[in-house]
């Protein structure tokens, strides 16, 4: 059983849907999804959980357009998630900072 840090990405090109995290076949997650923006500026973020292969449907988000504040965090979390669902992030600002992780465990 994994726990910990399931997933981690930094996330440097705008509008570009990146996967952070998947469960493994066979097994069930409970995670949490943190959202760092280590840059000065304000930036936007949109978090879906999703069974796309690469880029979730509207109905999948958790957020959309999400403010994050230079140098703060947007966590979101007690998520459980089937087997192949994905952690998807991408930020719609141009040249975004963000640093995302993905933490949890899996049964």
């Amino acid at each position: 059983m994994a726990s910990g840090i399931l997933g981690q990405s930094d996330i440097t090109v705008a509008s570009t849907w990146t996967t952070v995290y998947t469960v493994p076949a066979g097994k069930l997650a409970t995670i949490n999804v943190n959202s760092l923006n280590y840059g000065a500026s304000t930036i936007r973020v949109d978090i879906a959980l999703s069974t796309q292969a690469s880029t979730p449907t509207t109905s999948e988000y958790i957020e959309f357009s999400a403010a994050v504040s230079g140098y703060e965090v947007l966590e979101r979390g007690g998520f459980v998630l089937e087997a192949g669902r994905k952690v998807f992030v991408r930020s719609t600002t141009p040249s975004p900072t963000l640093a995302i992780t993905v933490t949890g465990y899996e049964e």
